[in-house]
Formats: structure tokens, sequence, C-alpha cells
């Protein structure tokens, strides 16, 4: 069924101030556009969040790049071989560490 001959006008307006802000109190987009574009806003580096960004720039990962670089080799001339035990061994451990860290 197709209904037409509707316009927004002919639908009644909500009485709910939700629905109808006043024309005096802006928006939400409007005061945060507002907020965002003045200038002096106070911004607050933990020093955590400073020692993170240290860690990413000048500390070597925990990533062994070579290792990363022959299991992708493996993965795509197909000679990785999953082991199943180890996976589940794995996945054992760290469910036991977790009930320990909860007890």
């Amino acid at each position: 069924m197709k209904v037409t001959g509707y316009t927004p006008s002919d639908l009644p307006a909500s009485k709910t101030p939700a629905n109808n802000p006043s024309k005096a109190e802006p928006s939400a987009a409007q005061a945060a556009t507002s907020a965002a574009s003045n200038a002096g806003v106070a911004v607050v580096v933990t020093n955590s969040a400073r020692a993170m960004g240290k860690d990413a720039l000048g500390q070597p990962s925990d990533i062994d790049s070579k290792k990363v670089e022959a299991m992708k080799a493996a993965i795509q001339d197909g000679s990785f071989v999953v082991n199943p035990e180890a996976i589940a061994d794995k996945l054992l451990s760290s469910a036991q560490e977790m009930l320990n860290r909860s007890l």
C-alpha cells in the first residue's frame, strides 16, 4: 500500500519540549561546534599517556618481526602447520590464569 499526498505541514506538531526546542536554546550540535571552535581549550595529557607514547616510539616491541615474516611466508606457500595441542594448552593456561586472578 502506498500513502501519498501528505506533507510535513499536514502532520500535527508535537507539543513536547524535547521535540520542539525553543529558538533561544542551541542544539547539541551547535553547542559542540561552538565549544570546539573556542580557542584556548585546555588539554591535559597524563604521565601514563606520555609513557605509552614513549613506549610506542622508542622501545623495541614484543613482536618478533622475523618470526612474523617467516610465518607469513609459510602460510602463503602452504607449509604452515597448525598444532592443535599447543593451542589447547595455551587456552587452558590462559583460562587458569584468569580464574586465579579472580579468586
